[in-house]
């Protein structure tokens, strides 16, 4: 069955708000999906229309315009984490963005959909609360703003009307004299939840903390603010007495609860613990280190860049027979009948390329990986009514003719393909690394297949492979 009744691509801001408008509570604005879609299959909901927004260059924007940062809803966390101007006015969001996720998730999930998602433990919100952002939303009834703690109204509740839209989230840039950092606590190093998080940002004159805002994530109903700790830090040098008694309290302020991933206690715990990991690298200068440099973003040479439709809104119905027109592998393709399924059912049942695998169907194994319009992306949280005007390459499109791609060839010659479920993905990944950095490092490497899992090796052949084929790339 499918989760929506009819699909539309807006090409504008106005398109998309009358849509909303027409269509109320019976509308979901999609941008990346990779929230949504694994949201709408738990809950067996179909939706009367689902709206995706992600060919509007209008909600794209990264820019700094008098000392405010301004983030459209639709900036991606990969380009969060790869900005230069991110990482330089907002330390902590661009660290955050970089903690969420594989690289093919980074590539699809929005800020807009973190942020409207509202999960405590969504780890874009700590660091603007703590920088405290605003948001500006939008209907055809008018605009206003809102303070996070305005907008936030408990666990999944945000103040939005059904027919308003997120359009703009700006921040005052940090100042030279502040320093700031996020944290997170997670049960792996990718694709992990936070058990807890933080941000802090401090303001130091002549040594002295003369401001501090501190928020800690997955702790409470809603992202929080600890004053009692703040307040701790304002009027003196960072000392390890000042920093443990801060942590302290922060830990106290904490209002956590048991669940799968941990229990209160140990989340009480783990506050106290990053919040004096956060004050302590502050005070030793050390807040950048969380954040890697040219890091593998697997987008290619594309940069992230959104790339719209022109002319009128488009419109898919679940049932008609409309069609998908894209490229695929480098052949035009149009396709029917596939309006209601998701971009991996479209490409395994109706273009015929099986090379494509359905491990989990929600974005954590990583066997589904292909390239759209240039980056990496998971196909089982994107709909198939999206790659419509798009380009999509396959593991069966690397290859050309008899000549396979070096880096499938290097995963034969090193024994890199043990029951092969997840190898297509891999590929998909490493090429693209390959494609972005000629010769990664190790740790390159590793970053780039963070969101690929195999369960019948421990990724030692497949890290030699990428080597053997980056080593080809230099004769």
């Amino acid at each position: 069955m499918s989760l929506w009744q009819t699909y539309y691509t807006p090409t504008s801001v106005e398109d998309a708000l009358h849509l909303l408008a027409q269509h109320g509570a019976g509308a979901r604005v999609v941008a990346g999906g990779t929230d949504l879609l694994i949201e709408l299959e738990r809950d067996l909901r179909r939706v009367p229309a689902l709206i995706d927004v992600s060919r509007i260059p209008d909600l794209g924007k990264l820019e700094l315009e008098d000392g405010i940062l301004h983030v459209g809803p639709l900036v991606t966390h990969n380009r969060l984490s790869a900005s230069e101007l991110v990482a330089r006015t907002a330390l902590p969001l661009a660290q955050a963005a970089w903690s969420v996720g594989g690289p093919a998730i980074r590539n699809r999930a929005t800020l807009g959909g973190n942020l409207v998602t509202a999960s405590p433990a969504n780890d874009t919100i700590t660091p603007l609360w703590a920088m405290e952002a605003v948001v500006t939303l939008r209907s055809t009834r008018g605009e206003r703003t809102l303070s996070f703690p305005q907008f936030y109204q408990g666990v999944r509740r945000v103040d939005m009307a059904p027919d308003e839209m997120l359009v703009d989230v700006r921040l005052p840039a940090m100042a030279p004299n502040e320093r700031g950092i996020f944290l997170k606590m997670g049960l792996r190093k990718a694709l992990a939840i936070s058990i807890a998080n933080v941000a802090v940002v401090l303001r130091f004159e002549r040594g002295t903390v003369v401001r501090a805002r501190i928020a800690l994530g997955s702790v409470a109903p809603t992202i929080i603010r600890v004053p009692q700790a703040e307040g701790a830090l304002i009027g003196s040098p960072l000392t390890p007495e000042q920093i443990d008694r801060a942590a302290h309290l922060a830990a106290q302020a904490a209002a956590p609860i048991d669940d799968i991933r941990a229990r209160a206690d140990y989340r009480r715990r783990a506050v106290h613990v990053l919040v004096r990991r956060a004050l302590t690298a502050l005070g030793r200068g050390e807040e950048r280190a969380g954040l890697p440099t040219d890091p593998p973003l697997l987008w290619g040479r594309k940069e992230g860049h959104i790339y719209r439709l022109a002319g009128k809104t488009i419109q898919h119905t679940a049932t008609g027979d409309e069609p998908i027109e894209c490229n695929v592998n480098g052949e035009n393709t149009i396709v029917r009948g596939a309006n209601g399924k998701t971009l991996l059912q479209m490409l395994r049942e109706d273009v015929g390329l099986t090379g494509v695998k359905e491990g989990c169907g929600e974005g954590e194994c990583g066997a589904c990986t292909v390239w759209l319009d240039g980056a990496a992306v998971l196909a089982c949280l994107v709909p198939a009514p999206r790659a419509h005007g798009a380009q999509i390459v396959t593991i069966e499109g690397l290859s050309h003719g008899d000549a396979l791609h070096p880096l499938q060839q290097a995963f034969i010659d090193a024994g890199a393909v043990q029951c092969g479920f997840c190898t297509p993905g891999f590929v998909m990944s490493g090429a693209k690394l390959l494609e972005e950095i000629a010769h990664p490092n190790s740790e390159q490497i590793k970053q780039a297949i963070a969101g690929n899992l195999c369960r019948c090796t421990g990724y030692y052949k497949i890290v030699q492979a990428i080597e053997t084929a980056a080593q080809a790339n230099e004769r």
